[in-house]
């Protein structure tokens, strides 16, 4: 066998992997929109085999239930909020970062990414303490400031090595041409970010939109501030469980953002990679 049938092999192979491996990440997918579309009865005597008469009933039971045109506007303004406090601080502070060349920058680098690092198991009683005493929990707008705390992290990280790529000789054309400070960074470097910060609104978005443990704990006293993940958890009880409506409506949640991931995936490698060279 020659070196080009070798290789064709091998891309075949890997390919059949990649599938494989496709396969086993979506079946919980499967199982979930599977198990929605049958009655109680059925869910209990079989959660893989198909259902026998697709009951579409249960969506519109759970859409008027848990009242989710509420719900999605709730997780609409969490995740708008904490998607822009992330992308707005975590931009500035990466580009004055990498701008600045001492050694207190690469110390407040390091302090600023190394919360990646930290469980959020080990800190969320201190974190529910702390916004209870700001005024932060109960709130969707309290949620979403929380949110950029958790997400900067990471956002650092990638805009820090996506703009030691961009030569600062840009900075100085500007300069010479009247721009500084806040006008420099919004009307010539944040435009040259535009592929990184589209990678950091589809990891934002399917973080924020589907978290569970955050939004549990701050606002899942009040029925007016539940998410749409939250409202599935409100069909498993201690005494009975719904588990076709809590199907339904996991379905019902994930929905928004497996679409918004399906037109922007490419963006993801596209603007990881594109940070990885040029930091």
């Amino acid at each position: 066998m020659n070196k080009r049938s070798k290789a064709k092999a091998g891309r075949i192979t890997l390919e059949i992997v990649m599938v494989l491996l496709s396969l086993v990440f979506l079946y919980p997918l499967f199982l979930a929109i599977n198990n929605s579309l049958k009655s109680f009865g059925e869910v209990m005597t079989d959660v893989i085999a198909l259902p026998k008469q697709l009951a579409f009933e249960n969506y519109s039971y759970v859409w008027s239930f848990i009242n989710y045109p509420k719900l999605f506007l709730n997780n609409f303004v969490i995740t708008g909020l904490g998607l822009a406090g992330i992308i707005l601080v975590s931009s500035i502070a990466a580009y004055k970062l990498a701008r600045t060349k001492s050694r207190w920058s690469a110390l407040l680098y390091m302090l600023c990414i190394m919360p990646m690092l930290i469980p959020f198991q080990s800190i969320m009683l201190t974190v529910l303490q702390l916004a209870k005493n700001i005024n932060l929990s109960e709130s969707t707008w309290g949620l979403g400031l929380l949110y950029w705390g958790f997400g900067a992290p990471l956002a650092v990280f990638i805009y820090h090595g996506f703009v030691k790529g961009i030569p600062q000789e840009i900075d100085e054309s500007a300069k010479i041409d009247g721009a500084s400070g806040f006008k420099l960074f919004f009307l010539v470097i944040f435009p040259l970010l535009k592929s990184v910060t589209a990678t950091i609104v589809i990891i934002d978005v399917m973080w924020i939109w589907n978290d569970f443990l955050l939004p549990l704990l701050m606002v899942n006293g009040s029925p007016d501030t539940k998410t749409l993940t939250l409202a599935a958890y409100t069909f498993v009880g201690q005494y009975t469980s719904d588990w076709q409506y809590a199907m339904t409506a996991m379905v019902m949640a994930v929905l928004p953002s497996i679409v918004v991931f399906i037109f922007l995936q490419k963006y993801i490698v596209k603007g990881v990679v594109a940070g990885a060279v040029k930091g």
